[in-house]
């Protein structure tokens, strides 16, 4: 289980995320939704240990840092192949090229393998970058808007990866989206984020056919105008 009690972020004088309580379960699927400033990649960044809370605790249940699978909103390149750049995240590995060339594969960028990852798309160095993610076995997978940059065949390669790695691991996945049809398909249960805080917390068909929060009603409304 991860805990989150007490939770405050601030960004100079703005408190940025303010939870009194988070729990997500073993092998849970949670999506983060709200408008752009209401916390989601805070919380992500929060999760993976990238930053740390000004108040209160964040507990992992000790995963180490090779455990926890983290893909930011804007993902780095390093100027080497795309092979390579998803090998380095498998340091150790005695297969890691057919690990790699595997995971590359279930984006749908074994093609491009010996590009320079650099000179990538937007939204191939996301995929990419998720392929470095999805290399290896993680206990706990966190992706902020990870099919930002997709186009429709790519959004449905990447869901299907997701999918498939967490039928093979049982991790744990939480990951933000704009898209409420995409926490439709891949979460079990939704936070929906209002100006750092908790609007509403619970069962995706619930929140997302029936929210009663009035934030999250405005957000569902004006992401289908």
């Amino acid at each position: 289980m991860i805990e989150m009690e007490g939770i405050q972020k601030r960004y100079g004088a703005r408190v940025v995320l303010d939870l009194p309580a988070l729990r997500i379960q073993q092998g849970e699927r949670l999506a983060l939704i709200g408008p752009n400033g209401s916390g989601k990649s805070t919380l992500l960044r929060l999760l993976a240990g990238v930053i740390a809370p000004d108040v209160g605790t964040v507990r992992t249940e000790d995963l180490r840092s090779g455990e926890i699978g983290y893909l930011p909103q804007h993902p780095y390149a390093f100027d080497l192949s795309v092979l390579k750049n998803v090998e380095l995240a498998l340091a150790g590995e005695l297969e890691k090229k057919k690990q790699a060339q595997e995971a590359l594969e279930r984006v749908g960028l074994l093609h491009l393998c010996k590009a320079r990852a650099n000179r990538l798309s937007g939204g191939e160095m996301q995929r990419m970058a998720l392929a470095r993610v999805l290399a290896r076995p993680r206990k706990l997978l966190l992706l902020d808007e990870p099919t930002a940059s997709a186009d429709i065949a790519a959004l449905e390669r990447i869901e299907r990866a997701i999918e498939h790695y967490i039928e093979q691991t049982g991790c744990t996945l939480v990951f933000s989206s704009h898209a409420p049809s995409q926490a439709m398909r891949l979460s079990q249960r939704v936070l929906a984020l209002d100006g750092g805080n908790i609007g509403e917390l619970g069962k995706t068909a619930e929140v997302l056919q029936t929210p009663q929060a009035e934030s999250t009603q405005v957000f569902l409304k004006s992401w289908k105008l």
